[in-house]
């Protein structure tokens, strides 16, 4: 199904030197054009609110507005024509919903890889649709996939998911965390075996999931994660009542799993409509 030279190119280390959320060094040299055309969501994450937004908000979900497929190709053809864009190398789709729940988002990529063939292309996901499109993507030219893991306790992501929506029904409790979890994995799997850069972003949530991430880190690079990003819950929304994790804790747990994957320590949690330098 894929080549030989796909599968030696996943690992090479100069693989994501134009990409500035994967590489490990030299970020600031490169930027990247997030697109909010995303807004419908399938589950229900307990730490997540998208409904804010200021100008000095930074955070996952945000976004001023929702783009249809033309107002993003219009983005993207200012962006590349603005002081920085010879250095804007990426255009990403992370929301403010879940990507793969969204028809514009595959459009979107149609279009940008037509107007701009050099871009790379970038997805974040929860994960739980990829099965199921990750054929499509890999078609689309999509090389750079996030996905979203908490954990792979079912019990644990009961208490982190409040629903999941999966084939027409809303269902909920840790058998609806369990199909979560065993489509996140399989879609790393298939992602992995069609050439795709995969960063795992894992929400640090003291007292719920803190005690479970290595494990996390162990399956998810056996399954072929290239870097992993454990990034600071914010409490909002259903978790407004937690604590967010210490310093002390964040660099604790990012040392610890560091032996496993390389960690992304330069993540800003940036905005669903970012755009420019990190």
């Amino acid at each position: 199904m894929y080549t030989e030279c796909q599968r030696e190119n996943r690992n090479s280390p100069n693989l994501n030197l134009g990409h500035p959320c994967f590489a490990t060094h030299g970020h600031g040299q490169s930027g990247r054009i997030h697109l909010a055309v995303a807004p419908g969501c399938n589950i229900s994450c307990n730490y997540c609110v998208r409904k804010f937004d200021c100008a000095n908000e930074s955070r996952p979900g945000v976004t001023s507005k929702v783009q249809n497929v033309e107002e993003a190709l219009l983005t993207v053809q200012e962006a590349k024509a603005s002081a920085i864009g010879s250095k804007l190398k990426v255009v990403g789709i992370a929301g403010p919903g879940d990507p793969l729940a969204n028809q514009a988002t595959f459009d979107t990529f149609r279009g940008v890889k037509r107007d701009f063939p050099d871009m790379i292309l970038c997805l974040s996901t929860n994960g739980l649709l990829l099965p199921e499109k990750i054929k499509e993507l890999a078609g689309i030219g999509v090389s750079h996939l996030t996905i979203t893991i908490n954990t792979l306790d079912e019990k644990v992501g009961a208490k982190i998911y409040s629903y999941i929506r999966w084939q027409g029904k809303t269902l909920i409790g840790p058998n609806a965390a369990r199909i979560l979890i065993d489509n996140q994995l399989l879609g790393m799997e298939l992602a992995s075996e069609a050439g795709m850069t995969l960063k795992i972003n894992t929400v640090l949530i003291p007292g719920v999931n803190d005690k479970l991430l290595y494990s996390l880190g162990l399956e998810i690079k056996k399954r072929g994660a290239h870097i992993h990003n454990i990034v600071p819950m914010i409490p909002q929304a259903k978790f407004a009542h937690l604590k967010a994790p210490s310093k002390e804790l964040m660099e604790n747990c990012r040392n610890t799993i560091g032996k496993i994957l390389p960690q992304m320590r330069h993540c800003q949690q940036c905005r669903a409509d970012a755009i420019g330098l990190l």
